[in-house]
């Protein structure tokens, strides 16, 4: 099967050695969920802070570099633990869809973030004042290891596995108020942002994994999205400030924080929920529509209940 920008496959769950069938496997599947997601975490970590060490400091080239070494120790770790635990090649990863995937999702997250500004700029809710010319290094850095790290725990390892031990609905349900939760620690982060997070971008990310039967989409959305945000606009992403950027956005003074997003950013504000939210669930709903929900294989025109879905080989 040939994959094209918007064609996908199933998402393989896995079915062989620790996820096989029989007792226990909701069981075995969640305690390898958490296994995963601390060795890659970890190893990513470790060979982030490894290499700023060596590198010399002060220097936003090098930082970016370090960024990307550790995103690519993470989907290295990744596809060597999924080899070894579940014998299989990750085909959420496969490379042959990946840069046609990776430049959609680039195109689908720039667009998004630049409509929720338009909408709050066009309701006088924030102001955007141009600085000129500036560095990317550390912003680019920081929207690539977001978008693959996270990514990959959230998406890759606790939808999917979620899903391989409770089915889908509570597999979207738990990963996506988890990625919510994730940012309540965030500067200047509230219950009702972290709330915006899990239906903008726990839910919209995971459907285009879903969709496509890949990450690259949704790591090109979300690294798009952090990117347009605090280096294109110069806004807060998540309550942090991402550095040099070509202009800076800030809501007005004495609206409600509910309306714009207050310190914490425009993807806390009404304009972003309802946008992403629209997204996220046209996405779902295509997603659904081209039978990546459904449950079996066909074999000769039927259907086999309960069986692994077959995935086409990258």
């Amino acid at each position: 099967m040939t994959d094209h920008i918007h064609a996908g496959v199933r998402i393989a769950l896995g079915d062989r050695r620790i996820l096989r069938e029989g007792r226990f496997r909701w069981l075995r599947a969640t305690a390898w969920m958490t296994a995963l997601f601390f060795l890659v975490i970890v190893t990513f970590g470790t060979a982030m802070e490894s290499l700023q060490d060596l590198l010399p400091k002060g220097d936003a080239r090098f930082g970016f570099l370090s960024h990307c070494v550790g995103a690519a120790v993470a989907l290295a770790v990744y596809t060597l633990l999924v080899r070894l635990g579940e014998a299989r090649s990750p085909s959420e990863l496969a490379p042959r869809p990946a840069l046609l995937q990776l430049l959609a999702g680039l195109a689908i997250g720039a667009a998004m973030f630049a409509a929720v500004m338009a909408a709050l700029t066009a309701f006088g809710l924030y102001d955007i004042a141009y600085s000129g010319p500036a560095p990317a290094w550390r912003a680019a850095g920081l929207a690539i290891e977001a978008g693959v790290v996270e990514e990959l725990a959230v998406r890759a390892i606790m939808l999917r596995l979620l899903w391989r031990a409770f089915g889908p609905v509570p597999a979207f349900l738990v990963s996506a108020a988890a990625f919510g939760a994730g940012h309540v620690g965030n500067p200047e982060s509230s219950l009702f942002a972290a709330l915006c997070i899990m239906l903008e971008a726990g839910l919209m990310l995971g459907a285009f994994y879903v969709l496509t039967g890949r990450l690259w989409m949704s790591i090109g959305v979300h690294a798009a999205w952090n990117f347009t945000q605090g280096y294109v606009f110069g806004a807060a992403v998540s309550g942090s400030d991402l550095g040099p950027a070509l202009a800076r956005s800030t809501a007005r003074p004495g609206l409600p924080e509910w309306l714009t997003g207050g310190a914490f950013g425009p993807e806390a504000s009404l304009p972003a929920l309802i946008i992403c939210t629209a997204v996220g669930l046209l996405t779902l709903w295509l997603a659904w529509k081209a039978g990546r929900f459904a449950t079996g294989r066909r074999t000769n025109g039927a259907a086999v209940p309960g069986a692994e879905p077959q995935i086409a080989h990258a």
